[in-house]
Formats: C-alpha cells, sequence, structure tokens
C-alpha cells in the first residue's frame, strides 16, 4: 500500500503539475507603447497629384509642393502656395526643360538666389487642351 501511495503521489505532485495547476498564463500580448500616438499633427499629402496623360478639368490641382521643385507650363497656374493647378481642361505633360526663372518673382528669390546666372533645368507641367484652336493664317505659299 505504502508502493501504492508513493507511486501516485511522485506522479501527480510533481513540481510540474504543481506549477500548471497553480500559474495562469496570459491570455493576451502585453501591448508597449506605441511611437505615433501624436494625433495633433496631420500629413499634408505634398507631392504629384496628376501624373503624365492624365486627363485633368480646369482649376484641377497638379502638385502641392513647398519649395519651387517644379515650374508651371502652359496652361497652368501658380496658387500663392506654390500649387500648380490646370487652367483649361485636357491632357498633363511633364517636360524637363532649362530654367528661364522672373528674377523679380518672391519664390524665385528665396528658392534660387544662389543660382543667378548659372543654367540648371526643372521640371515644368504643361496642360495641353483637349480642343485646339483652330485659327491659323496662310502667311506664305510655296
Amino acid at each position: 500500500m505504502l508502493t501504492l501511495l508513493n507511486n501516485i503521489s511522485t506522479k501527480y505532485l510533481t513540481p510540474q503539475n504543481v506549477i500548471n495547476q497553480v500559474t495562469r498564463f496570459a491570455s493576451k500580448r502585453a501591448s508597449g507603447s506605441a511611437k505615433n500616438t501624436n494625433t495633433k499633427v496631420r500629413p499634408k499629402h505634398r507631392g504629384w497629384k496628376q501624373h503624365e496623360g492624365d486627363k485633368v478639368q480646369a482649376g484641377t490641382i497638379l502638385v502641392l509642393q513647398r519649395t519651387l521643385r517644379f515650374h508651371p507650363g502652359l496652361n497652368v497656374g501658380f496658387g500663392r502656395n506654390g500649387t500648380l493647378f490646370a487652367m483649361v481642361p485636357g491632357r498633363v505633360m511633364i517636360t524637363c526643360e532649362e530654367a528661364d526663372p522672373n528674377w523679380s518673382h518672391t519664390w524665385i528669390q528665396r528658392c534660387y538666389s544662389n543660382r543667378i546666372g548659372s543654367k540648371f533645368y526643372k521640371k515644368y507641367f504643361n496642360v495641353i487642351p483637349d480642343k485646339q484652336h483652330q485659327d491659323f493664317k496662310l502667311i506664305d505659299q510655296i
């Protein structure tokens, strides 16, 4: 009988069995602090809004920018905050051209004051109108 009790007590009262019966394990993981908890700062979503070949309406925003990275080309307006927008409905065309800026403009003075007299290239946003005018005059006939 004593051997039977010894077998039962060693079988059921092992340290591992006691730990398994006494301890509780977490059902969910503990979480640390999140790094992006500042909800007061909202992203500005700057950059290209329309790409090469996109069809746009008049007034559509093409680019949002803080500094003068992109320049207005044909049928494109330049807003006070640097926004480029379409002035006529048509298709967007982006070209890389040699910059010939208006040096009296405040944005040009702020962004390119160190480049006066030098040659540099920039991206220009152009809008090609859907409806082309047909007001051509015959100047000379061969």
